[in-house]
């Protein structure tokens, strides 16, 4: 099986826009926000392009805040982590390392979430 991949093209009026390749089947994503799912992004077959999805994914205002916000695009059957995209709102900062940590931070607890379960299903 392919692995997926997911390419953003824009980002414009709230709305993240990619185009998903490599999905055996109609996938499932979700919208991940400090560990959660906040959304399902709409996926839609592109008809010149099989195999190719057009994922749509409207941002959260309600998640907006001052400082760094980074969200992650999963696939909902594995887990894996296929795009991600940070909004830093508020005072601009030069060099902000603060959307690289949250990045880390999301992944991280992702990794432990995938060890855990590999965990459970060894030792059952």
């Amino acid at each position: 099986m392919a692995e997926m991949r997911l390419v953003k093209t824009r980002f414009r009026a709230g709305i993240w826009e990619g185009v998903l390749s490599g999905a055996s089947g109609q996938p499932v994503l979700d919208l991940h926000h400090k560990d959660k799912p906040v959304g399902t992004p709409q996926i839609t077959a592109i008809a010149e392009r099989a195999g190719d999805w057009a994922v749509s994914v409207p941002v959260p205002a309600d998640l907006l805040s001052e400082g760094v916000e980074t969200f992650l695009i999963c696939d909902r059957a594995t887990g894996d982590r296929l795009a991600h995209f940070t909004i830093i709102s508020g005072v601009a900062l030069e060099d902000d390392i603060r959307a690289e940590v949250d990045l880390l931070r999301a992944e991280l607890d992702m990794l432990k979430r995938a060890f855990r379960r590999h965990c459970l299903e060894t030792t059952a």
